[in-house]
């Protein structure tokens, strides 16, 4: 079995990788070893892909489990990357030092597991805003976690939790938020050290701020080219270097007092 720094040097093209900074421009079916122009062309190709998924044109069955998530990274990556729909098959780390869900110890099939096990429990058609938005940030916070994929979890994630919202009466605009209020969400959201639970509560305002009613207009023809900016633009990717680095945390936030049961928060709500 390979090891996982050669499995993670085999993303990307070896002349263009850079082992001190760990980092290079990942292996692409265009052939650009420039990695800001192959993020130019990812965008380009992935905005495009994303503006057909929201608009119904290509439709995914919404199963809301890992073959969901893996059919919309595929669409989103085709023009990409030869490994779209595929999980990832080394460890990411956080800018802080902690990492995403191991896929080899299953803990990352446990995280999607209970994500999807919220999204089939959950009433969303009876929720009002403030419930709505703490349970669309409990699914999205066990779905970050999981992190399933090397390169595009954020995009992946953003149309599959609108694809919850349908169940809902409501949808998702990104533009209310900044990206920076985004990322320190999505950041603080996932379990202390040696925890297993998330922390969805940094997310629940985001979430509850972003929920727009989903009003006749919205369900007859929705502004698709809106969602797809603001959805893209609220991603948060990383270059390799900070995925990969490895510093821990120097200490573990008290956050909790307990464990925390999925889809329900404790204690007092966090801004």
């Amino acid at each position: 079995m390979a090891r996982e720094s050669e499995l993670w040097v085999g993303y990307f093209y070896p002349e263009t990788y850079d082992p001190v900074r760990e980092d290079g421009t990942l292996r692409n079916l265009l052939g650009e070893r420039d990695p800001g122009v192959l993020a130019s062309k990812e965008y380009a190709r992935t905005t495009r892909r994303q503006r057909e998924l929201l608009s119904g044109d290509v439709d995914v069955p919404r199963t809301f489990d890992a073959d969901h998530l893996r059919s919309i990274h595929r669409h989103l990556f085709q023009d990409v990357y030869e490994w779209a729909g595929q999980f990832r098959t080394v460890p990411i780390y956080k800018p802080e030092g902690a990492g995403f869900a191991s896929l080899r110890d299953g803990s990352a099939d446990r995280y999607l597991a209970d994500a999807h096990r919220l999204v089939e429990v959950t009433p969303w058609d009876r929720l009002d805003r403030a419930d709505f938005g703490e349970c669309a940030a409990t699914v999205f916070a066990y779905v970050n976690q999981a992190h399933p994929f090397r390169e595009g979890k954020g995009r992946t994630s953003k149309v599959f939790i609108e694809h919850v919202a349908e169940r809902s009466r409501f949808t998702l605009d990104y533009d209310r938020v900044s990206p920076r209020q985004w990322n320190n969400a999505s950041a603080l959201s996932g379990p202390d050290l040696g925890a297993y639970e998330p922390w969805p509560e940094s997310l629940v305002p985001v979430f509850r701020a972003i929920a727009a009613d989903r009003g006749p207009a919205t369900v007859a023809g929705p502004d698709v080219t809106s969602q797809t900016r603001s959805a893209l633009i609220a991603s948060y990717p990383r270059s390799a270097t900070e995925a990969t680095r490895k510093t821990p945390r120097s200490t573990p936030q008290a956050r909790r007092s307990g464990p925390t049961t999925p889809g329900r928060s404790q204690g007092t709500e966090r801004d």
